[in-house]
């Protein structure tokens, strides 16, 4: 049902409903926060009012901070569920206020949420309630979020490449030639079926995906076994898809990530080309788009606190105000960044930015 979601969006609530009774839960929403504007969008939703959705709202600009410090990764890593119950004493007495204020309005006892992706402004959260009659949410409840969470991210960040509404399946072909990021539909083995005119311009420069007899391969080698694992994952058992992260980093000449959407299942894929397995949405950078170093931090095994650093480094903050803006000393942040140069091979801040740009996925941000 999560990855149909990311085929015809308008399928979230029904699939939310799913989620949130897994867990005994009452309702649920997709936030959408941007930590720059302060700007909440309900993207999807389950069990809300209207009514609701306005008294949330008008809180939007004090949620903002609310938000940055609750999913600064200082307290809870990507894909962590947060359960509120437990948190809610550390955000002080405005945040409690506002908080019990929008419980009560839909007889809420406990909240879970999870961020299920993030960029350098922006957050996409998760986010299920239970009613007052249901009890505490417990360690149970959040191991069921937790296994969902990277499926859920998967689809979120597919259809924020997108950017449409709904895929139709006697419009495919010419659907797909419109969007700006490239699209390899694949099957068995990774043979290529369909590819828009995006992805052909890309196979004919080799560059950051080629062909191979037929079979979609990325240009770097290493990349190529992160993508081929990624298809056969999509075709196998897509229950293991999201273990890989986000995306995958192709490693070109120029920044570019796969996300890879699986095919083989669901009522709506399985209806868009019988035979695939997979589509590969391929993402290059653009002069709008800001860096992910999600994908980057794997490959070379960065710990949560060497993420932030690497996150602020990357929005060009000096070595200081990153430790200021992440409550650590400047030493602590000279530790963390010699971690950093020791794992990634190299000795120079400069350097590092020059390995971020080649490396980090960027994610163009559309106009919305």
């Amino acid at each position: 049902m999560i990855y149909d979601c990311a085929i015809e969006p308008d399928r979230w609530p029904a699939t939310l409903a799913e989620i949130c009774q897994s867990i005994g839960c009452m309702s649920g929403f997709l936030l959408l926060v941007d930590l720059e504007q302060s700007g909440h969008k309900f993207a999807h939703s389950w069990g809300l009012s209207s009514d609701w959705k306005e008294r949330y709202l008008a809180y939007s600009d004090r949620l903002t901070g609310f938000y940055s410090l609750a999913f600064s990764r200082q307290y809870q890593r990507d894909g962590e569920p947060l359960i509120m119950s437990r948190f809610i004493d550390q955000t002080g007495s405005n945040g409690k206020r506002i908080y019990e204020e929008l419980r009560r309005t839909l007889s809420i006892n406990d909240v879970m949420q999870t961020v299920v992706l993030r960029e350098a402004r922006r957050i996409a959260i998760l986010t299920a309630s239970r009613h007052q009659d249901g009890g505490n949410l417990m360690d149970g409840d959040a191991a069921t979020i937790r296994l969902l969470v990277p499926h859920v991210g998967r689809a979120v960040k597919i259809i924020d490449i997108l950017d449409v509404k709904k895929i139709e399946v006697d419009t495919l072909a010419a659907t797909l030639d419109t969007f700006i990021a490239g699209v390899v539909v694949v099957g068995e083995e990774g043979c290529i079926l369909h590819a828009n005119n995006s992805a052909k311009r890309m196979l004919l420069a080799h560059n950051p995906i080629t062909a191979i007899d037929g079979i979609l391969t990325a240009s770097n080698a290493t990349a190529n076994q992160q993508l081929s694992a990624a298809i056969g994952l999509a075709r196998t058992d897509e229950s293991e898809i999201g273990s890989g992260g986000l995306g995958v980093p192709l490693l070109s000449d120029e920044p570019a990530v796969a996300h890879v959407l699986p095919l083989a299942r669901g009522d709506v894929r399985t209806r868009l080309m019988p035979q695939a397995t997979a589509a590969v949405f391929i993402t290059r950078a653009e002069s709008n788009s800001i860096a992910d170093v999600g994908a980057l931090a794997r490959n070379f095994d960065l710990t949560a606190a060497e993420i932030r650093l690497l996150e602020q480094l990357a929005r060009n903050a000096t070595l200081a105000s990153a430790a200021r803006t992440l409550g650590i000393s400047q030493e602590t942040a000279r530790t963390h960044l010699a971690h950093i140069f020791s794992k990634t091979g190299v000795s120079r801040q400069a350097d590092l930015l020059t390995l971020v740009d080649r490396l980090a996925p960027r994610i163009r941000r559309t106009a919305r």
